[in-house]
């Protein structure tokens, strides 16, 4: 029988995804392991392979749809001997219809589905089922009629497969007899709509697209600052011990490697965590959890923004792993191809703007991450030693902390093992 081609979660935080592109078209033969789509996630693009032999025998949601559910449907493959007409209808809700197409779902299937529900359960009651939790089932178009209307969707029983509320669903919903929606996250917008000031002064401006790493990124950005209690912590190093030892080891490398002063960073706070895991911690309301390993996250510019790979188990590895290995994450970071657990979780990150000549600023923390270390340029300055003042590099680093998990004290311990390691850089080798 026909096998339906479902959205899969690339990750365990994944709802919905944007399907990019077809690589397959109706009627092509695929065999398990070829590639036939590919799929944005809020910070990569991946590829999606046929798990069976087959023929492609119906698309179901047109490339360059955005927010389609996970495990709905996105394709049929027929085995050999199937023929489309083996296929049946494919309910709309079964995918998310594409914005063009939104305006276009079939109201007699809805009403078709929702005859099928128990008679005794009226649309007004909570939903049971699928909707039961935080999670709430819902086609886009029953999403954006319930935005639209002031609905609370938690309100309503979905009527169409597995509980899944449509809009046949909220069409008898009168918006003042629904309780109002809940503001369960911050709102993106902040001040006067941008564009609104800007045609109404005859301001001149292009329109740059927001793409889904952006405003993803923004919006956890925004929830993190309104969220965590941030609170920030700033030293100096000296780093001329450490310029020496690097300039010492890439020479001795004839070129068949080359260590950056992030590459020391990194493996300092790994070796600083390792050495006090009071720091390696992240919040939660039932405890504190501190991680046995420094997997560092480090912040990386991108076409479609940022995002932060991840070294894992830094305090294991020499410069040396964590140089190739920084380089190849930053590559594939900037071409989007990136794998899930490759910049999901970490427990510490860096975010490191030296190299844009800022000398100091403070970064926002990286939920469910407790800390982040902002580094700024190393700069030679005079600086008093034993009564003398000398001419030195240094570097002035930030720390921002939740201070729910790490408090200032213990903030404060945690840099002061940083400088040691930054400082002297000999130490983190043992």
């Amino acid at each position: 029988m026909p096998i339906n081609i479902t959205m899969p979660a690339l990750s365990p935080t994944m709802t919905e995804g944007t399907l990019a592109s077809w690589l397959k078209s109706e009627g092509d033969k695929v065999e398990a392991g070829d590639v036939i789509a590919e799929i944005e996630t809020d910070k990569a693009t991946m590829e999606v392979e046929a798990v069976d032999d087959g023929t492609i025998g119906k698309i179901i949601v047109a490339e360059g749809t955005e927010g389609v559910a996970v495990n709905s449907v996105i394709a049929v493959l027929l085995e050999d001997g199937e023929s489309a007409s083996d296929i049946g209808d494919v309910s709309a809700e079964q995918a998310p219809a594409s914005k063009e197409d939104a305006k276009e779902e079939e109201p007699k299937k809805e009403e078709a589905l929702k005859a099928e529900a128990p008679k005794s359960a009226p649309s007004s009651q909570p939903a049971q089922q699928v909707n039961s939790g935080d999670r709430i089932f819902a086609s886009p178009l029953a999403r954006r009629i319930a935005e639209q209307k002031n609905i609370d969707l938690a309100n309503i029983q979905g009527s169409g497969p597995r509980g899944r509320i449509v809009k046949a669903d909220l069409e008898n919903v009168q918006p003042d007899a629904a309780p109002a929606k809940p503001a369960s996250a911050p709102t993106m917008a902040s001040g006067p709509d941008a564009k609104v000031l800007a045609d109404a002064y005859g301001m001149t401006y292009t329109e740059i697209p927001n793409n889904n790493v952006k405003k993803i990124t923004a919006q956890r950005l925004l929830e993190s600052k309104q969220t965590i209690p941030h609170f920030y912590l700033t030293i100096e190093c000296a780093l001329d011990n450490l310029l020496a030892a690097r300039k010492e080891i890439n020479e001795k490398a004839n070129g068949d490697y080359k260590l950056s002063v992030n590459d020391f960073i990194i493996k300092a706070n790994a070796m600083a965590l390792k050495a006090y895991p009071a720091a390696n911690v992240s919040w939660t309301d039932a405890a504190v959890l501190q991680y046995e390993h420094a997997d560092i996250s480090v912040a990386v510019a991108t076409p479609n923004g940022l995002i932060t790979p991840i070294i894992k188990a830094a305090e294991t590895k020499g410069l040396r792993e964590i140089s190739e290995e920084m380089k190849d994450l930053a590559g594939r970071a900037r071409e989007g191809k990136l794998k899930p657990a490759e910049f999901q979780g970490g427990t510490f990150s860096i975010s490191n703007l030296g190299m844009f000549g800022v000398k100091e600023f403070s970064a926002i923390i990286n939920p469910p991450q407790s800390c982040i270390m902002a580094v700024g340029a190393g700069e030679q300055k005079p600086v008093v030693e034993n009564g003398e003042v000398k001419i030195k590099t240094v570097m002035s680093v930030t720390l921002s902390t939740d201070h729910r998990s790490v408090d200032g004290a213990v903030g404060a311990q945690y840099l002061q093992y940083f400088k040691r390691f930054i400082e002297n850089p000999v130490t983190m080798l043992v």
